[in-house]
């Protein structure tokens, strides 16, 4: 507990000395052209017993806010698809530009994210994990919390998983790594069944909570033809595309966009990698994903936007909105892209 709420501080500190830095006008080059913004839910703060997936979760209010707060900054707001024209062709002396993307399809992007985004008139992106929405594959880590949230933790280092009983927080957060460690690895289906298993044996449908959660086909179908809205392809399981062979990468990849053109009757042009990170982003994953025919595709690795990222549409940069990190000046902090340079 005590080193995730140092942890915290830290990106607090320097989220805050970002903000005065750019109100003094320092490193005004770090902002660049603009910056892709990433969300997961967008719905109304209920508190639960852990706080282990918090951070994939804002509130509507304060997506209002970060919009409200990018206009005053004089941005302007794009669809994702368009960045690629923008980064090949920049018009110097213009505002930059902002794009909004929400991953995995969740159903309160519908009930809660697009109202706010009506409101202000801006286009956004969400990339639709095939598995979720047809309720082939579970959200392991929404199934963790379930588990969690029941004071037990299961070890998946035996073929047959282990339940026990947890009971303080710091107990919940290392069982969730442990979790998260054994599943973010080779063998991710295999952990996934086992978890999968485990919540089952104490009373949890896994396969019910992807429900609860993720919009069906049909109504992603519905969701699409929202003049604001544009769905992109997020692979067909979220497994890491790291770990698989090139022949599953490319059905992954393939399949996930099928399945996107089947229920909007349009081919998507964006991809978004599983986790974002070096688990998914490698050089077998981008080839499939061009291969695929995408013009663009997103990770979650932080920064913003320049020239040279058009030489790099695989590999866009994301900037999170982070359910611990909900104020205003810190939209201003991440945008400016200062964090991100006295990171190195």
């Amino acid at each position: 507990m005590l080193k995730e709420l140092a942890r915290r501080g830290i990106i607090t500190a320097g989220l805050e000395a970002s903000h005065l830095l750019r109100r003094a006008g320092a490193m005004a080059s770090a902002r660049g052209l603009g910056a892709i913004f990433t969300l997961h839910h967008v719905r109304p703060f209920v508190p639960t017993l852990t706080d282990i997936n918090e951070h994939l979760e804002i509130t509507p209010e304060f997506l209002g806010a970060a919009i409200r707060q990018l206009k005053a900054d004089g941005y302007r707001f794009v669809a994702l698809e368009d960045v690629p024209a923008l980064l090949r062709s920049p018009e110097p002396g213009r505002p930059p530009f902002a794009a909004f993307t929400l991953d995995d399809g969740y159903r309160n992007n519908r009930d809660h994210a697009l109202p706010v985004f009506e409101r202000h008139g801006v286009p956004f992106t969400v990339f639709v994990c095939r598995g979720f929405s047809e309720r082939s594959h579970t959200i392991w880590w929404e199934t963790a919390a379930a588990v969690l949230c029941r004071e037990k933790a299961v070890d998946l280092g035996h073929s047959e998983p282990i339940v026990r009983d947890v009971s303080t927080g710091a107990d919940m957060r290392a069982a969730f790594r442990g979790m998260a460690d054994a599943i973010c690895a080779e063998g991710e289906d295999a952990m996934i069944a086992r978890l999968d298993r485990a919540a089952t044996a104490i009373g949890i449908d896994p396969q019910a909570i992807a429900g609860d959660l993720v919009m069906s086909g049909e109504e992603l179908a519905a969701f699409a033809r929202h003049p604001l809205v544009t769905l992109g392809a997020h692979t067909v399981s979220h497994r890491s595309l790291g770990f698989l062979e090139p022949v599953t990468v490319a059905d992954e990849v393939r399949r996930s966009a099928d399945y996107v053109e089947e229920i909007t009757g349009r081919r998507p042009l964006a991809f978004a990698y599983p986790y974002g990170d070096g688990r998914s982003v490698t050089d077998e994953s981008v080839r499939a994903v061009e291969d695929a025919g995408f013009r663009l595709a997103v990770t979650t690795s932080p920064g913003t936007l320049g020239t040279q990222s058009a030489e790099r549409l695989f590999r866009l940069p994301r900037i999170s909105l982070n359910g611990f990190y909900q104020k205003r000046r810190y939209v201003s902090a991440l945008a400016s892209g200062i964090p991100f340079r006295l990171r190195g």
